[in-house]
């Protein structure tokens, strides 16, 4: 069976974006593709920026507020997901506290996340190969264990579900393995203004970042350095086609021909 669907993987500053790109246009030889890039706004497996209400916390806005939630949000079997592009001032303030990422608590994110996989999986299209920049390891491993802690295990456990959720597309990762992390980051952040300082704070302000006491720029790059450790181990664990592609960014051509050879 060939691949359905090929995702992108890699550290920020990695060459994702471009990587995928490149996947993408490469694909169109063999059929239609689907490319999903990071910040989309409107991603066919993930929430971007979405709230999730369950029933009960929907009770705690006013009947008003209740018609103008649900009537944009999509209904689920134990809530509403929340688009919050859709809404602005006090209302929006209400609604920032129940994001997915980032607020959400973990009981309530896991099945959620989980879902609109499936979800994905149900709606895909025969004829359609699907590229996506991240999402399959990224956002998980920001959420178990950048922002809740959890052990390498528990982020396994996590991923290895979307795994199973997936394989009837017979999924391939390619991940961008970079050993020039900080190098990377610093060059990046020279055309990002304010980023830089948005994903220090993410880091090292989160229960990982915490724990191990990191702080400022290294403390970052040690939060990134155990993040790709993690992610290589758990990539080797699962039952998936991958191709771990080393330091890219030195030689991009060499990268592009060995991605051919392993898409076919």
């Amino acid at each position: 069976m060939d691949n359905r669907l090929y995702i992108i993987e890699g550290l920020p500053c990695s060459g994702k974006s471009t990587t995928s790109a490149f996947v993408s246009e490469f694909l169109k030889s063999k059929g239609k593709v689907e490319f999903v890039d990071e910040g989309s706004g409107n991603h066919p497996a993930d929430y971007e920026f979405h709230s999730f209400i369950d029933f009960l916390n929907l009770k705690d806005f006013s009947d008003d507020e209740q018609k103008k939630i649900t009537a944009v949000s999509e209904k689920t079997k134990n809530g509403y997901i929340v688009p919050l592009a859709e809404f602005g001032g006090e209302l929006f303030d209400k609604l920032i506290r129940f994001k997915i990422y980032d607020f959400l608590d973990w009981d309530k994110e896991n099945p959620v996340i989980l879902e609109k996989w499936r979800s994905f999986v149900d709606n895909s299209k025969d004829d359609t190969i699907y590229v996506f920049n991240c999402v399959f390891l990224q956002n998980p491993m920001c959420e178990t264990m950048m922002r809740f802690g959890f052990n390498k295990d528990k982020s396994y456990e996590f991923i290895k579900e979307i795994s199973d959720i997936i394989k009837p597309l017979n999924p391939a990762i390619i991940y961008l393995k970079n050993d020039d992390i900080s190098s990377s980051i610093k060059k990046a952040s020279l055309e990002r203004e304010g980023w830089l300082e948005a994903v220090i704070d993410y880091h090292t302000n989160g229960s990982y970042g915490k724990r191990i006491n990191a702080q400022g720029f290294e403390g970052y790059i040690s939060c990134l350095e155990e993040r790709q450790k993690r992610e290589l181990s758990i990539l080797s664990r699962l039952d998936i086609d991958a191709l771990v592609l080393e330091n890219s960014h030195r030689c991009w051509e060499k990268a592009y021909r060995t991605i051919k050879e392993f898409i076919g």
